[in-house]
């Protein structure tokens, strides 16, 4: 809740408004509490990003990973999506009007050895994603998803020391050595995504998938 109340802190120092709520995606009740207070806030829902998620350290493969991994990565990557969803589309239905991200991932989009739980979850996500966007497309709202690749992130740090220990920097050239632009993305040019897929720059995008 810190690290929330600290990024609200920056939104109102720029003029903005912003609450910070502590909420467990996994769980019903803490969607719908925190859904529950933006309503009480602002008055209508315009826009749900939906990101919270991990990548788990014992993601080892589709054997070794235990089912309490397994779990967790969908409870949180999948089911939070879901909850999200469920809670925030109401009230945009009687609104007549709404958009949705979804952060999924480029291990969405492609086979990712070694981590099996995150890969099939992510693969859920734009299911989901493609679903959503169906189903209420119709009532005036859109649905798409962001499908990031290696992203400069306390994630990416910390499975680049998970591999590799002694050279973290050694597993950043070695993912780097195929990206088009030869480095990590940002989390700033990410969000620079979303908020393109929120504005009405986006009006007619809907079911689709950003990588």
């Amino acid at each position: 809740l810190a690290a929330a109340e600290e990024t609200a802190s920056a939104i109102r120092a720029t003029g903005g408004r912003a609450i910070a709520v502590k909420a467990d995606v996994s769980q019903a009740a803490g969607c719908e509490a925190m859904v529950a207070a933006a309503e009480k806030e602002y008055g209508k829902l315009t826009v749900l990003f939906n990101n919270a998620g991990i990548s788990h350290a014992d993601d080892d493969d589709a054997i070794a990973t235990t089912e309490d991994v397994w779990d967790l990565t969908f409870a949180i990557n999948v089911k939070g999506v879901f909850l999200g969803l469920r809670q925030v589309l109401p009230v945009m239905i009687r609104q007549g009007s709404g958009a949705v991200v979804n952060t999924a991932s480029i291990a969405g989009l492609i086979a990712t050895p070694g981590m099996p739980a995150y890969v099939a979850s992510k693969h859920a996500v734009i299911g989901l994603t493609k679903v959503a966007a169906a189903e209420v497309g119709p009532l005036g709202i859109r649905v798409n998803a962001v499908c990031p690749g290696p992203i400069a992130t306390r994630m990416i740090e910390d499975l680049a020391k998970q591999i590799s220990p002694n050279n973290p920097g050694g597993v950043e050239e070695r993912y780097t050595a195929g990206l088009p632009l030869r480095r990590y993305g940002t989390a700033e040019e990410v969000a620079n995504v979303v908020l393109f897929l929120c504005s009405e720059l986006a009006g007619n995008v809907t079911g689709a998938r950003y990588a």
